[in-house]
C-alpha cells in the first residue's frame, strides 16, 4: 500500500472524511467496510437497492486513492473475453503473413488485448477495479471471478498464470436481483446500503446539487423519503432526489411558486409512467407536507 492510500486508510473516521471530501457521504458501516476491504486487502461487496450510491462509492474510492478506476459492466452472457483477456487473431494472423520464414511469438504481448481485470492485475497500484452489478452475470461468470478475487491471479493457456505484484482494490456492487453463490461472497468484505435517513440525504443533495439552500434540501429529502415508502416499481434513487432539488430550485427562479416547483419537475425524479400515474394523487399532499 502507497504512502498515501496507508495515510487515508489509517481509519474508518479518515476514510470517511476523505470520501465526503470527495463529495461522497458515507455512513459509519459502509467507511467500516472500506477500511477494512482495504487493509485486509480483499474484495468489497456492496449491495443494496438501485440508485442507493454503490457505484459512486467505487468512484469516490479510486478518487481519495487517486487511482483510475476500472469498470466492468456486467450483463446476461458476460464471458473471459470480455473480462479478463482477448487475442488479437486479426493481428496475430498479419504478423504471421509478414514474418515469412522467420519464427514469431504470436503470444506476445502485443497481441494481448487487456480486458478490466487483465487491466488491473498489471498495475494494481494506479487501478481501482469496479465489478458492476455482478448479479446481472451468470454463476458460470461468478466462477470465473473466483481465481482472481481469490488470488488476483488469472491464468492464460498460452501465456501461465499471471499475478499482480499487490493486492488491487476491488469493488463489486449488486442490485440483489438473485442471490450470489457463497463462494464469492466469502471472498469479500460486505456491506448492504440502504437508502439515506432524511438528514444524510439532505446533507448529499446539499453537498452535490448546485445551488440548492438547506431548506430546499431538507423538503426533497423528506418527500422523497415519503414517495419511496409507497409501492413504486422504480423508487426514485439519490441522484434524482438531487436532480428534483436542482430542477425545481431551478424552476422556482423563473417564477414558480415552490409547491408548483416541486411538481412540474416531477419527471426528474419519477421515470416511470405507471409510478407517476400511482403517485399523482397524492403528491401535492407529500410536497406541502415536505414543505412544512
Amino acid at each position: 500500500m502507497s504512502a498515501s492510500a496507508e495515510q487515508i486508510a489509517a481509519s474508518p473516521e479518515a476514510i470517511a472524511a476523505a470520501l465526503e471530501n470527495a463529495r461522497y457521504i458515507a455512513d459509519e458501516g459502509l467507511a467500516t467496510a472500506v477500511f477494512l476491504a482495504i487493509r485486509l486487502g480483499k474484495p468489497l461487496l456492496l449491495e443494496g437497492a438501485p440508485g442507493v450510491g454503490k457505484t459512486e462509492a467505487a468512484k469516490a474510492i479510486a478518487a481519495v486513492l487517486g487511482r483510475d478506476l476500472v469498470r466492468l459492466q456486467c450483463y446476461e452472457g458476460i464471458d473471459a473475453s470480455h473480462a479478463l483477456y482477448e487475442w488479437n487473431y486479426q493481428r496475430q494472423l498479419l504478423a504471421i503473413r509478414h514474418a515469412g520464414d522467420q519464427e514469431i511469438d504470436i503470444y506476445d504481448d502485443r497481441f494481448l488485448i487487456d480486458r478490466p481485470l487483465l487491466q488491473v492485475l498489471r498495475a494494481p497500484e494506479r487501478r481501482v477495479l469496479l465489478v458492476d452489478e455482478i448479479d446481472r452475470s451468470d454463476h458460470e461468470f461468478e466462477a470465473l471471478l473466483l481465481e482472481f478475487l481469490s488470488d488476483f491471479q488469472i491464468s492464460i493457456p498460452e501465456r501461465g498464470t499471471l499475478s499482480a505484484a499487490s493486492q488491487p482494490v476491488v469493488v463489486l456492487t449488486s442490485n440483489r436481483t438473485r442471490e450470489l453463490a457463497e463462494a464469492l461472497r466469502r471472498r469479500c468484505v460486505y456491506h448492504w446500503i440502504a437508502y439515506p435517513d432524511a438528514e444524510r440525504e439532505a446533507a448529499i443533495i446539499m453537498l452535490r446539487a448546485g445551488d440548492v439552500a438547506e431548506a430546499t434540501a431538507r423538503a426533497v429529502a423528506k418527500a422523497v423519503g415519503g414517495i419511496r415508502a409507497r409501492p413504486l416499481a422504480k423508487p426514485p434513487g439519490i441522484a434524482e432526489a438531487v436532480e428534483w432539488a436542482n430542477a425545481a430550485t431551478m424552476l422556482e427562479k423563473t417564477g414558480s411558486s415552490w409547491p408548483l416547483a416541486f411538481r412540474r419537475a416531477i419527471g426528474v425524479l419519477i421515470k416511470d409512467e405507471e409510478d407517476l400515474t400511482y403517485i399523482a394523487p397524492e403528491l401535492d399532499r407529500i410536497v406541502e407536507e415536505a414543505l412544512g
